[in-house]
């Protein structure tokens, strides 16, 4: 990595991994000399679903998106705009990672802000596909995994943290007035279609929407537990922060429509370490 100040700005901890967080711990553990590297990869998500939480306007965050759009041409063409891309354009190189990837991130974004009704559970998997799915492969790839099983398990890892992510956001996003990631079928099982129902209402359910959701999670959980092994040290941390962050949910009665349930550091970094020596201690 180059001693610039704009690549020190992105290395880690940087603003996408803050000491405490499930993030930081995952890197932290991570060799060495990767660090710098895959919190620049945590840094370009961080960046793009900020859009989310920062921009009320809609047509705001459709320009900020597009301008993300453009800076990652100008980043793969090594010409980035952005303090971010003098650390991520080596690692692009490098590494040789996809485009497609870094564009799945915006297009899972995107369809978020648009808040895009999903079907089914499969939809709405297929939407955390493209945005912690896409960033684990990216992550993988970065510590030099290029098969196809090891990177298609990588995906679905990302997809089933993003998944219990939703789960841990869905109040604030229905206050946003996002209902759109709850899936159409769950919704009309409930006599809760998004047509007769707005978001406010449908947080008065909203614990028994998660709950009966929580079901499908974990059956997806389930068809990762054979492939955690070949993953990054990294990537299995955050599956079992995810795993203990959904346990400590439904504890709570899925009652996350007016506050955000989270691990504490401490547990994130027992967790952690206690994934990263699997193998020496177990």
């Amino acid at each position: 990595m180059q001693g610039s100040e704009a690549t020190t700005e992105w290395a880690y901890p940087n603003p996408a991994t803050p000491p405490g967080s499930s993030a930081y711990y995952s890197v932290r553990f991570a060799p060495v000399g990767l660090r710098d590297d895959l919190a620049a990869l945590l840094g370009w998500r961080h960046l793009v679903r900020s859009v989310v939480d920062e921009v009320s306007d809609p047509g705001v965050a459709a320009r900020k998106l597009d301008w993300w759009n453009d800076e990652l041409e100008r980043i793969f063409a090594g010409t980035g705009r952005h303090p971010l891309g003098a650390s991520l354009g080596p690692l692009i190189a490098r590494a040789e990672l996809p485009r497609q990837s870094f564009v799945d991130i915006l297009l899972g974004t995107e369809a978020i802000l648009a808040d895009r009704r999903v079907r089914d559970v499969d939809a709405l998997a297929a939407l955390t596909d493209l945005d912690l799915g896409a960033l684990f492969e990216l992550i993988t790839r970065a510590h030099g995994e290029t098969a196809p099983a090891g990177l298609v398990a990588a995906r679905r890892a990302g997809s089933h943290c993003g998944l219990v992510e939703l789960v841990r956001d869905s109040g604030r996003l229905l206050r946003q007035g996002r209902c759109g990631f709850l899936p159409e079928e769950r919704l009309n099982r409930h006599a809760l279609g998004h047509a007769v129902q707005r978001p406010t209402e449908i947080r008065k359910h909203l614990a028994q929407l998660l709950a009966d959701l929580a079901e499908d999670l974990n059956r997806h959980r389930n068809g990762l537990s054979h492939d955690l092994s070949r993953l990054p040290a990294m990537i299995r941390i955050r599956v079992r922060l995810a795993d203990r962050l959904l346990a400590e949910i439904a504890a709570s009665g899925f009652q996350v429509a007016d506050q955000r349930i989270a691990l504490t550091p401490i547990r994130k970094l027992w967790n952690a370490w206690r994934e990263s020596r699997r193998g020496a201690l177990d």
